[in-house]
């Protein structure tokens, strides 16, 4: 028997960074992202020999253990270990024994949610092979609560969501990490559309998200004005993109993310540096209209909307940075687990 699972990553469309606490306990945060066809994968098989295996095989990492209630963190494969600890404690379960299978289609630092998918797409597998009652929400806060909580993880609350419920989502967050997950209704031409005109480019680097986040949260407790102001210009960014996506109104997209992008980068230090600021000026003189960095910042994957024909031009610019663009589309579904 092998327990399966996936869970899509995401792309941040606007307002990024505003879901991370204190920030959206004190204001409240909106954040506007949507699924695409890269995902973290999750194989489960049942053992009977007393035996606990994690194998993370986009890394090449393999360890072996005994099957014991609590997995030692030291370092290594933490999100596997917290989600496995997290259960037993939380379910009163008695040690298992199973070998944990693991993919991710983006690399760590890429700004794609991967380790907040990853963790959502384990969560999926023990939760079909143990028959557990979660639903969305509850996976969701689960998910959360081992990354951020349990394993004091640095980031915010959208990525567990995104994963968990799949598609195109206006998520609002509040204090008591209550968060409110809206679906769109987008029409299909419009995400059509979308997916043609935004080039998704890897930049060959990865960050170290918790920096970035770490001085973002900083900056939200001293009160500097500057940073509290960009924060609650993306919060705006993400309402102007929810009524562009749902009124069809694509020639605004670019704007948008441009006028996010001018913000986001007075949030904290580090969201962008020189060779990202030559990226993005060189796609906007080929022809993007506008464009960011994905996730935290400072490296990892940026998008540019590229109108009308220009896709192809503003590819042909990116190539001398030594980077990759990745070709994908947008997913309607979250979550999936089964059973072979």
């Amino acid at each position: 028997m092998i327990i399966r699972s996936k869970a899509p990553l995401r792309l941040g469309l606007a307002g990024g960074g505003t879901d991370v606490a204190p920030f959206s306990d004190l204001f409240g945060g909106a954040i506007l992202n949507a699924t695409i066809s890269m995902y973290a994968t999750a194989a489960i098989e049942p053992r009977t020999d007393g035996k606990i295996i994690l194998n993370s095989l986009d890394r090449q990492e393999r360890y072996e253990f005994p099957s014991v209630g609590e997995l030692i963190l030291d370092g290594n494969l933490e999100l596997h270990k917290g989600v496995y600890n997290r259960l037993i404690r939380e379910y009163l379960l008695k040690p298992l024994s199973f070998e944990l299978s693991t993919y991710v289609d983006a690399p760590p630092g890429s700004g794609l949610g991967s380790s907040s998918t990853l963790v959502v797409a384990i969560l999926g597998a023990f939760s079909e092979w143990l028959n557990l009652p979660l639903g969305e929400y509850d996976l969701a806060h689960l998910a959360y609560e081992i990354e951020r909580v349990d394993l004091k993880m640095a980031g915010g609350k959208q990525d567990q969501y995104a994963a968990t419920f799949g598609g195109v989502n206006f998520m609002e967050f509040f204090k008591d990490d209550k968060v409110i997950v809206n679906p769109l209704r987008i029409r299909d031409k419009y995400l059509d559309e979308l997916a043609h005109n935004l080039v998704l480019y890897h930049t060959e680097t990865s960050r170290l998200s918790s920096i970035i986040i770490e001085e973002q949260r900083k900056n939200v407790m001293a009160g500097n004005e500057k940073s509290l102001e960009a924060m609650n210009k993306l919060k705006e960014q993400s309402v102007m993109m929810k009524e562009a996506l749902l009124m069809g109104e694509m020639d605004k997209i670019g704007e948008i993310l441009d006028f996010g992008w001018r913000f986001k980068k007075n949030m904290a230090k580090g969201i962008t540096n020189p060779m990202l600021d030559e990226i993005y000026e060189a796609a906007m003189k080929n022809g993007a209209s506008g464009g960011k960095v994905s996730g935290a910042g400072g490296g990892g994957f940026m998008f540019f909307y590229c109108p009308g024909n220009t896709r192809s031009a503003v590819i042909g610019a990116l190539k001398k940075f030594g980077g990759q663009t990745k070709r994908y589309d947008f997913t309607t579904k979250g979550l999936r687990s089964w059973t072979i």
